[in-house]
């Protein structure tokens, strides 16, 4: 390609020279699309994907359930995650061990069970009244 000065050119001629570049771009860009559409998904986003290249967790957004309490104010309870909770902290820092808070999952399977138990019961019972008074 020979050098020309652009300052030298006529506007015709700037205006030609602008779309003679446009359609040489857009045809390189229509052979890197079908070069990456080869190779996958082409790289682009479809439109009904909403995604900024991150990964998000399948947790994010749950509560967890709570693995320690503390015992002089029943209602603070720490799930593990997160900074250290103040009370904990202290404690730890007084000589106790973290184990020693932690809440008894075997307990709370039990209660559980129970909850459950107790509800299979009353429905039997109650499609027994039903069918008692029809």
């Amino acid at each position: 390609m020979a050098k020309t000065s652009l300052t030298s050119m006529s506007v015709e001629a700037l205006l030609k020279l602008r779309d003679d570049i446009g359609d040489v771009l857009s045809r390189k860009a229509g052979q890197l699309q079908s070069q990456l559409a080869a190779l996958g998904d082409g790289g682009w986003i479809t439109p009904g994907k909403k995604s900024d290249g991150r990964r998000t967790s399948k947790m994010k957004g749950r509560k967890v359930p709570p693995k320690y309490r503390n015992p002089k104010n029943r209602s603070e309870t720490w799930a593990g995650r997160g900074a250290m909770p103040r009370w904990l902290a202290a404690e730890i820092k007084k000589g106790k061990k973290r184990e020693d808070f932690a809440i008894d999952k075997s307990a709370a399977k039990a209660k559980g069970r129970r909850a459950k138990k107790t509800g299979r019961k009353q429905k039997s019972t109650e499609s027994a009244e039903a069918s008692a008074a029809a």
